[in-house]
């Protein structure tokens, strides 16, 4: 009987943040995987805990080599935890490779849901939510950086970057080169703890602003593009209801989506579509 793979979030700035059944999973398992075996120590004292189970360190540096170790002790039938230093295991943390490698041996994964820098600075950005997109850590060399980017800059959805301190001003004067210095957004610093402070503004202000230095962990979220105008030509409409028919749509359902994104109503698309069909 195989084990299960238990992927664990930490707080992010407070330990009263931790998940309720944090505690009790780690106390439960039979290995568990830290990124900073330190911080664990510190984070279970916090917790008032005292896990009896296997302790291994498991970050970057060494997540290759220990992925075929838990790997076995999963198909040995032991109950794996993977925690990392804050949020949600994979997330920009270790966590991938074993994660993929439980799932290709059909081994069951699970999480304990929990904070998460992503989704707490998106909240609090005060730019919208509806749709958004992860980006992960900007390219640390300036020309990457740049190409990174240039390819977003047409990127709808809000979007969403970890930083370290220390690039953050060179990472918003790319931003704002790149999305335009109007371009709102906001820089979320040291979110949950003492410090906390969430700066909003256009980009090129916020680039102005972090010159002089940032401290702490931070998280940046960027507006997403205006949408490019929609044609409401005839040919563009009727083209359109065709495209989304073709993608396996119903006809009632391309020419709402059609009229919807155009800004036109319905009846008019109706009549656009049935009178090619009649002419």
């Amino acid at each position: 009987m195989t084990g299960v793979l238990v992927l664990a979030a930490s707080p992010i700035g407070q330990a009263g943040d931790a998940p309720p059944r944090l505690a009790a999973e780690l106390e439960g398992a039979d290995v568990i995987a830290a990124e900073d075996t330190r911080r664990f120590r510190r984070l279970c004292s916090d917790l008032g805990i005292s896990p009896t189970g296997q302790v291994i360190s498991y970050f970057e540096g060494n997540e290759s080599g220990r992925t075929p170790q838990l790997l076995q002790r999963l198909e040995e039938g032991a109950r794996v935890v993977l925690i990392t230093d804050a949020g949600m295991p994979s997330v920009s943390d270790p966590g991938y490779r074993l994660v993929a490698a439980a799932v290709a041996a059909d081994i069951r994964v699970t999480s304990v849901p929990g904070p998460s820098a992503v989704l707490t600075a998106l909240a609090v950005s005060g730019l919208p939510v509806d749709r958004f997109c992860f980006e992960g850590f900007a390219p640390r060399k300036a020309g990457e950086r740049a190409r990174r980017f240039g390819a977003l800059a047409a990127e709808e959805r809000t979007m969403v970057f970890f930083e370290s301190p220390h690039r953050t001003a060179a990472t918003l004067e790319a931003m704002s080169s790149a999305f335009g210095a109007d371009r709102a957004a906001a820089v979320c610093r040291e979110l949950t703890k003492t410090h906390e402070e969430v700066r909003r503004g256009p980009l090129g202000e916020l680039a102005a602003w972090a010159a002089d230095g940032v401290r702490g962990e931070v998280t940046l979220v960027v507006a997403g593009a205006d949408p490019a105008p929609v044609s409401t030509s005839p040919e563009d409409l009727r083209d359109r209801v065709a495209a989304l028919e073709a993608q396996g749509r119903s006809r009632k359902d391309a020419i709402a989506e059609t009229a919807r994104t155009a800004g036109v109503p319905k009846r008019e698309v109706y009549d656009l579509v049935h009178r090619e069909e009649t002419s």
